[in-house]
């Protein structure tokens, strides 16, 4: 087995600060070319005649499965990422979530790949985060958009106002509200901001910078065939899972080497992507499709929110969104927005206030509970 299709940790590469729970494990299946398998709170290492890599996930439903691919599918990214971005062995990688987590374990393996240092700082405080990314000049930020927030407060509490050593800030797992780019763009004002769009089967689908246009996620990253038909984006690239060990997804489908997870949009004139939602959580609103991600991604650029489909009786669904916080929203002007930008069966019929939205592992609405919820509360 060739060098290029396993993990490796390049002699340049050293874990920084207290270690991660699960980097010991990580550390010696890619010193032995084992199966690294990403579950819970843990890394296990297992033996086998190949090396994969295994990554359980909840994904949007809460069904949990577990993703099976090539160290191959990554290391073709990292690669990418070194020469786009300039990404050296004199960089730092900070990650902020559980070593468990596609995002944190991916950002892990492409800075020992790359030899860069990583610096892992989940369950710390984002006070201890924000004053350890200064601490040890990282220059490399992987997180999701709500670790991000967290991170932003964190400065705030440690009366750090900018960061100037951070040269990238690569963003995944969510939608980023433009006021909390802005002020990432505040802190790190030396910094590229990079956000991607992908999911756990596919690895990275899009990527976004300053010139891509309001709604969209970007255009494909290197290598990334995407074509649209009925509606359904499909995915050719050399990043793409290799099948489920354990699970299903019923959206999920192979058309020769083109894979659909069940995404639904469509790409402008001038190739950039633009989501309307899964297909799975697609509804219908007096005989016309709505997509509740088109709206919360909409409603999102001004509060914290999730989007609830429930039964109605004459017109399918109604619609139900509900705000995180306290504070009382402008319901008029909320609805009027998505009047205008996404028609009148999108507007939601209620709009209700919760001190926390539910969010899954991976970062998104729980929209299982959430709908419990709304049930308990009718």
């Amino acid at each position: 087995m060739s060098a290029i299709e396993t993990f490796s940790q390049h002699p340049e590469s050293h874990v920084l600060g207290t270690p991660a729970q699960g980097m010991a494990q990580l550390l010696a299946a890619v010193a032995d070319r084992a199966t690294i398998h990403a579950g819970g709170k843990l890394v296990r290492v297992i033996d086998g005649p190949r090396q994969w890599l295994m990554v359980e996930t909840s994904g949007s439903s809460g069904a949990p499965k577990t993703i099976r691919r090539s160290p191959q599918s990554w290391i073709a990214s990292f690669a990418v990422n070194a020469d786009l971005f300039g990404v050296t062995p004199a960089d730092t990688y900070a990650t902020l979530g559980p070593l468990a987590h596609s995002l944190t374990l991916y950002a892990t393996l492409e800075a020992l790949h790359l030899g860069a240092d990583v610096l892992a700082l989940a369950g710390q405080n984002p006070r201890n985060q924000a004053q350890q990314i200064v601490g040890h000049d990282v220059s490399v930020i992987y997180a999701t958009p709500a670790q991000l927030g967290l991170l932003l407060q964190g400065l705030q509490a440690a009366k750090i106002d900018t960061v100037a050593g951070v040269q990238q800030v690569f963003c995944g797992g969510g939608t980023l509200p433009p006021a909390l780019r802005s002020s990432i763009a505040s802190a790190f004002p030396s910094a590229q901001f990079i956000e991607f769009f992908g999911a756990s089967e596919t690895s990275f689908i899009t990527m976004s910078d300053d010139a891509t246009p309001m709604g969209s996620v970007g255009k494909p990253y290197p290598a990334v065939d995407l074509t649209v038909h009925a509606g359904e984006i499909w995915v050719r690239s050399p990043y793409l899972f290799d099948g489920y060990a354990t699970g299903d997804a019923s959206d999920t489908r192979w058309d020769g080497d083109a894979l659909s997870i069940g995404e639904m949009g469509y790409l402008d004139t001038q190739g950039y992507l633009f989501l309307r939602g899964r297909k799975s959580r697609m509804v219908t609103v007096a005989d016309h499709n709505v997509f509740p991600e088109e709206i919360e991604a909409l409603i999102a650029t001004h509060h914290t929110c999730a989007v609830i489909p429930m039964p109605d009786p004459k017109r399918g669904h109604r619609i139900v969104c509900v705000l995180q916080g306290h504070a009382t929203p402008d319901v008029a002007a909320l609805r009027q927005l998505c009047q205008i930008r996404l028609g009148a069966h999108a507007v939601p019929k209620e709009f209700v206030m919760i001190d926390k939205i539910p969010m899954l592992p991976a970062g998104k609405p729980d929209t299982v509970t959430l709908t419990q919820w709304l049930k308990d509360r009718a």
